[in-house]
Formats: C-alpha cells, sequence, structure tokens
C-alpha cells in the first residue's frame, strides 16, 4: 500500500520578515559562493526573459543551486520607473518562488524587493574587491535612488572611502541623499550639480535610469572602476560604447549583458565584440580569471542582475526562516 504523502505547505515571507533575516554581509556570502557554484558548474544560469508593456516591464530570471540540498529560484519583478512619482509605488516589485531542484516541491514565495536591492550591491561588493584600485578613496554614484544607496553601501564595505559625490538628474534628490548616507555610514557625501567630480573619481557606480549613455570617455581617468548597475533591459543605457571599447570588462552573464546590458549598446555600436569581455565576475571569484592587473587600466563590471543572485539569495534566507520559525505557512495540498 503506497503511503499518502504528507500535505505541501509553502513558506510566505514578507519583506519584512526578510529585512529581520538578513544582514547585507550575509547576501555577499551567498552571492559570493553561487557565483564560484556558476564557475564550478554547480549552477544552471539562464540568461533573464523580458515583457514590455507601455510605462514598464517584467522579467522573470531563474537559476538552481546544485549540489547537496538543491534549490531553484524564479524571480518575477515589474520595473515602472515612472512609479514613485505618478503611484507611489517602489520602482521594482515582485515575488520570487524557491523550490527544491531534487524533487520540484514548492518551498516559499518570498517579496523581491528587499533581495533584489541587496543581492545587486552584493555583486558590486564583489566587483569591486577584485577590480577598485586597493588604495581606492574618492566615489561618485550617479543614481540618488533606492539602488543608489545600496550601491554606496556596496563599495564601502570593499574600499576604504574618504569622500563620496553623489549625481542624479533631480537636485532635490541628491541633496537628500548626501544627507541620509552621510549619517549612515559615517563618510563625507557630497550632492554634485555635474559629474565633474567623476574625474576625481576611483570609484564610479552608475545606477540611473537613463536611456542614453551618459558616462563618456573624457570623464574617466585611468585607473578608474565603474560599477555600471543600471541597464538592466534592453533600452537602458549609461556606458558610451567607446568608454567600453577601452575598458577591461568584466560581467555577470556575457549572454545576458550581450541581450541587454552596456554590452548590448557596445556590440550594436560596433566598438567591441563579445571577444572584449574579460571575463565573468565567477571567473573571478573562483580564481580562473584574474582581477585587476594593472594600476592603470579602467576596469568596468556590467552588472545586469542574475536569477543566480536570487537563488542564493532566496535559499539563505529560506534556512534562517525555517529556524527563526519566521514566516506565514500556506497548505495547497
Amino acid at each position: 500500500m503506497t503511503a499518502t504523502p504528507p500535505a505541501a505547505t509553502l513558506l510566505i515571507l514578507s519583506r519584512t520578515d526578510i529585512a529581520g533575516l538578513m544582514k547585507y554581509d550575509d547576501y555577499v556570502d551567498a552571492v559570493e559562493a553561487a557565483f564560484r557554484a556558476v564557475a564550478e558548474g554547480r549552477a544552471v544560469a539562464p540568461p533573464a526573459s523580458a515583457l514590455h508593456v507601455p510605462g514598464g516591464s517584467f522579467h522573470a530570471k531563474g537559476a538552481a543551486l546544485l549540489g547537496e540540498a538543491p534549490t531553484a529560484a524564479i524571480k518575477i519583478n515589474g520595473n515602472f520607473p515612472g512609479n514613485p512619482s505618478a503611484n507611489g509605488l517602489p520602482t521594482i516589485q515582485g515575488v520570487i518562488y524557491l523550490a527544491d531542484a531534487a524533487d520540484g516541491r514548492p518551498l516559499a514565495v518570498m517579496d523581491s524587493i528587499e533581495v533584489t536591492i541587496n543581492r545587486t550591491g552584493a555583486a558590486t561588493t564583489l566587483a569591486a574587491r577584485h577590480l577598485a584600485r586597493a588604495d581606492s578613496r574618492v566615489a561618485t554614484i550617479c543614481g540618488a535612488g533606492v539602488q543608489g544607496r545600496i550601491q554606496l553601501t556596496a563599495i564601502a564595505a570593499a574600499a576604504k572611502l574618504e569622500r563620496v559625490h553623489v549625481w542624479d538628474a533631480d537636485a532635490a534628490r541628491s541633496t537628500a541623499f548626501a544627507q541620509e548616507m552621510s549619517a549612515r555610514l559615517g563618510l563625507d557625501v557630497r550632492a554634485t550639480a555635474d559629474l565633474g567630480p567623476v574625474r576625481q573619481s576611483d570609484i564610479v557606480v552608475t545606477c540611473s535610469s537613463a536611456r542614453r549613455p551618459f558616462l563618456t570617455p573624457d570623464l574617466v581617468r585611468p585607473g578608474t572602476f565603474i560599477a555600471a548597475v543600471g541597464a538592466d533591459n534592453d533600452d537602458k543605457s549609461e556606458i558610451d560604447p567607446g568608454l567600453y571599447a577601452k575598458s577591461v570588462v568584466v560581467v555577470d552573464s556575457l549572454d545576458q549583458c550581450a541581450e541587454i546590458g552596456d554590452l548590448h549598446h557596445a556590440l550594436a555600436a560596433r566598438t567591441v565584440t563579445r571577444e572584449h569581455v574579460h571575463a565573468t565576475l565567477g571567473e573571478i571569484v573562483a580564481g580562473t580569471r584574474p582581477g585587476r592587473a594593472d594600476a592603470g587600466a579602467i576596469t568596468l563590471f556590467d552588472s545586469t542582475g542574475m536569477g543566480l543572485q536570487d537563488v542564493a539569495a532566496a535559499h539563505a534566507i529560506y534556512r534562517l526562516a525555517l529556524a527563526a520559525g519566521v514566516g506565514t505557512r500556506l497548505s495547497i495540498g
């Protein structure tokens, strides 16, 4: 007689639940392990899929971590840049579905906002550790939104910053950012009305919703590390193709960056080929490719955000939630 399987339940985790479970360093550890896993063939990480609608888009990103206790996750996010001003809503909203990758059992559904913010920053921390100069002290953040805040946290976790400039198309946002982040991180953060401070910066992060490139070769000095974060769909662009061609490029995913990252626009402009890319972040983390080798080189991390990062973070959150008894159980059997 076949035994009746136990009733299936799904753990539901809110953004508040997640914020109480994971610290920023936990995201960095989880994402680092995941990039190493994909470089060593212990993960499945296909490119994202996109669906465009008037005013925004939806992205589906999936990945699986293999080995002992394999798990898979699929994240569906809506990205609507006009939300904050028009609707009083976040630009990015969505959910992550986590499943057992050995037998397909649903494990959890969780809010994606907190995860997306932090796992994106975590990748920048890892890239900066390997690609920024050790003596980097001055940074410029281009984009004073939610992602700009976590990006400053990200580079501050990798470099001993002494001064940070923040630029945004909305000057009031830059001022608010400078005041908030100065107090939060104990750093000298200054709002700037233009991109002039980029010329004196060791690290530059672009995390805007720009549709046209604004970071040009004349702005960036030798030895700079650039984290290009904003181009997460094929109509967003921040890095001038000529600057891309001058840089030592590391991507999170070669295929995905060729479809939706700043690499996509450099390829379209024919300033580079795919062979221009030096390495993936996974290869750098795993030590199979070198990071910065020349103090005078411009290094660039093309970050489009991977399902790999989501599954790593979601798996860590799920384990912490089980241990702490956090979340709401929903019967689905």
